[in-house]
């Protein structure tokens, strides 16, 4: 994965939106709208530059960040040029992460998946959503069932699953197992509706994922919550 060059295209691609209306809700982020979806993002991807180069996780903070439209867009677009700026060295450099590996390389992939996700939400917030990158989307499942979810678990905010359900990804032949054992259950769609599903963008009974097995089962495994 050239996560460097994907980080790039989805910050720009987020930014893009802000050219509109910044009023208008963001729908699967409770009551936030887009402005405060782009406070967000630029926050966070200086709390990454604070973590890359001073090596602490305590930079995070949403009340630096302007309110004036112009001002806003002007802010978001210099936290994306630090942040690929920062994550522009050895991937194995070590940095502060809340996850293993704790090098830049964690970055890279996290910020990727983070900004991807972010932009599809505030391009719906817009009304006009681009397909996600394949390639890229895949690699989002996997960090849910490799990062997120086990993070979700250490921090006792679910319970590991006691089965198991296979996960396929019909564009790029990618399947991922999740759980113990062998699958009670199998799952398969786009890496896109497979991501955004996971992300709790689209419903886990979506009409364009197809499940065989024990769907009830299955459904159970991926209860999780698997992501914050």
């Amino acid at each position: 994965m050239d996560y460097l060059n994907d980080l790039r295209r989805e910050l720009d691609a987020f930014g893009a939106v802000l050219d509109g209306d910044l009023s208008a809700p963001v729908e699967h982020c409770g009551a936030w709208t887009l402005a405060d979806l782009a406070v967000h993002m630029g926050a966070g991807n200086l709390w990454v530059v604070t973590a890359v180069r001073e090596g602490h996780g305590d930079g995070y903070d949403e009340a630096a960040a302007p309110r004036d439209p112009a001002a806003l867009r002007a802010w978001y677009a210099e936290s994306a040029d630090a942040l690929v700026e920062a994550l522009s060295v050895d991937p194995a450099t070590g940095a502060w992460t809340f996850f293993p590996p704790h090098t830049v390389a964690f970055w890279r992939r996290r910020r990727s998946q983070e900004t991807l996700i972010h932009r599809w939400d505030a391009q719906h917030a817009a009304g006009a959503t681009k397909p996600l990158d394949p390639a890229l989307a895949a690699d989002g499942v996997a960090e849910v069932f490799d990062t997120m979810a086990p993070r979700m678990t250490s921090r006792g905010a679910a319970t590991a699953p006691s089965q198991a359900v296979r996960i396929t990804a019909t564009d790029s032949g990618r399947s991922w197992t999740y759980g113990p054992g062998e699958p009670v259950a199998e799952l398969s769609g786009t890496a896109e509706d497979l991501l955004l599903m996971l992300w709790n963008r689209k419903p886990r009974e979506t009409e364009s994922l197809l499940w065989s097995g024990d769907r009830a089962a299955g459904l159970g495994v991926l209860a999780g919550p698997l992501v914050p």
